[in-house]
């Protein structure tokens, strides 16, 4: 009777020692719980904060408001040169917009040797150039290989087209009222048509597309086998820009 009665009063002590063990062992796992909660929150808003950090300095990098000191502006009247730059408007084979507003830059040696191509036309014949493309950022690469993605008329992003590094031209020659020779194609037609080894085409079309050639060619230009109007300049280096002009 005496053993019974003293395990009653040993499991009668355990019990309040069991919940007071069992609560503290339940807040300390509330607070651990609590403290891994916090420390996941805290994580999170400073991986938001440098994305957020991360994205305005990009916007910094690639919308910037100064001009490169390497590239210059060709504007519209720039010694009677005509801009028609089509990735500005819907007028364009993607029939998007592309470029958020219409502006032309080079690599300052390839601006003035364009420059000098229109003079050379102007003196040796009366006639002008048109510009349909210039510099042409990287992000705006991307958005043409979206819509376009044939490395045989759009160059592929990763791989940089020479319009990203401020040394390639889409181009075609006006007479001297402003009017385009006939180059059998209009600009961004993507067909064997356009092609600048193709000879199906009246006599007027290549001669048109002979004087192009022979102009670009005497300045240092290069041209490409499917497109007749782009050229490049092959007188430089140069990396790929990412820089977008302001359209304030």
């Amino acid at each position: 009777m005496m053993i019974f009665e003293n395990r009653n009063i040993l499991y009668r002590l355990c019990i309040p020692v069991f919940l007071i063990l069992t609560l503290f062992s339940c807040k300390t796992e509330h607070n651990e719980k609590k403290d891994e909660l916090i420390s996941k929150a805290e994580s999170v808003i400073q991986d938001t904060t440098e994305d957020k950090e991360v994205k305005i300095e990009e916007n910094k990098r690639f919308s910037s408001e100064d001009i490169p000191e390497k590239y210059m502006e060709i504007v519209a009247d720039t010694l009677g040169v005509i801009l028609d730059i089509r990735y500005a408007t819907e007028n364009n084979f993607t029939k998007k917009q592309i470029y958020d507003c219409p502006r032309c830059f080079f690599r300052k040696e390839v601006g003035e040797k364009i420059l000098a191509i229109h003079l050379d036309l102007k003196e040796r014949y009366g006639f002008g150039i048109k510009l349909f493309d210039c510099y042409r950022p990287s992000p705006y690469q991307y958005r043409l290989w979206e819509v376009m993605p044939d490395p045989n008329y759009v160059t592929p992003p990763k791989k940089g087209s020479i319009h990203s590094r401020g040394m390639a031209i889409d181009l075609t020659i006006v007479d001297k009222n402003g009017k385009e020779l006939d180059m059998g194609t209009p600009f961004d037609y993507f067909g064997k048509e356009a092609h600048s080894d193709y000879v199906e085409l009246p006599d007027q079309v290549l001669k048109n597309r002979q004087l192009l050639k022979k102009i670009m060619e005497i300045h240092g230009f290069k041209g490409i086998r499917t497109e007749w109007w782009h050229y490049s300049y092959r007188g430089l280096k140069g990396n790929v820009d990412k820089w977008i002009w302001s359209c304030e």
